[in-house]
């Protein structure tokens, strides 16, 4: 995509912004590139029919969204984020997964992105709680949300089924009131 695409939101050095199917060839690349830094605990789509499920799926179910976190400078995709399961009503929330390409890894671009996603969700969405869910030896994912103010709520044993087993996992979460706490705390 280019690098005049809209944002949803902008932050000093990304962007973010929706899923499309005509991002599949450079995702595919980035995923390709990324491999050994999301092995094992993630596993992007990295063919065209992969892809075109994987963001279909984004597009389309209202209990989704998926976001690309692009560099501002160039349009780059930097890395993804998405909301799942997301639930209406009483409940208002979200779950969050995402990923950094390996280009981008250790630049702070998925903070400043994440940071987007979260203001995002909790305002143009209408979301009260954002969820993570981690395996509790990927210390990039943790730093990634503790960083962003999430906190430590639990443990979740045979969580999620990753790579042929049921994963461990730590349950990290944010609502708007923690997030206004945070933001009203920093410097």
């Amino acid at each position: 995509m280019s690098e005049n695409v809209r944002h949803l939101a902008e932050g000093p050095r990304v962007g973010i912004r929706h899923f499309t199917l005509d991002d599949g060839p450079e995702f595919i690349a980035r995923a390709r590139e990324s491999r050994d830094l999301h092995r094992p605990w993630l596993f992007p789509p990295t063919t065209p029919v992969a892809y075109a499920t994987y963001a279909g799926r984004l597009i389309e179910d209202p209990t989704k969204a998926g976001f690309l976190v692009c560099e501002r400078d160039g349009g780059a995709i930097a890395g993804f984020i998405n909301i799942n399961n997301i639930v209406e009503g009483a409940f208002q929330c979200g779950a969050l997964g995402y990923g950094a390409f390996a280009h981008a890894a250790g630049r702070g671009l998925m903070g400043e992105g994440l940071d987007l996603v979260v203001e995002h969700a909790f305002t143009a969405l209408g979301l009260h709680r954002l969820e993570i869910n981690v395996q509790p030896g990927n210390t990039a994912s943790i730093a990634l949300a503790r960083h962003c103010g999430f906190r430590l709520e639990g443990f979740s044993p045979d969580f999620l089924f990753i790579d042929g087993a049921w994963r461990d996992h730590e349950r990290w979460a944010l609502t708007t009131r923690m997030r206004s706490d945070d933001l009203a705390n920093r410097p």
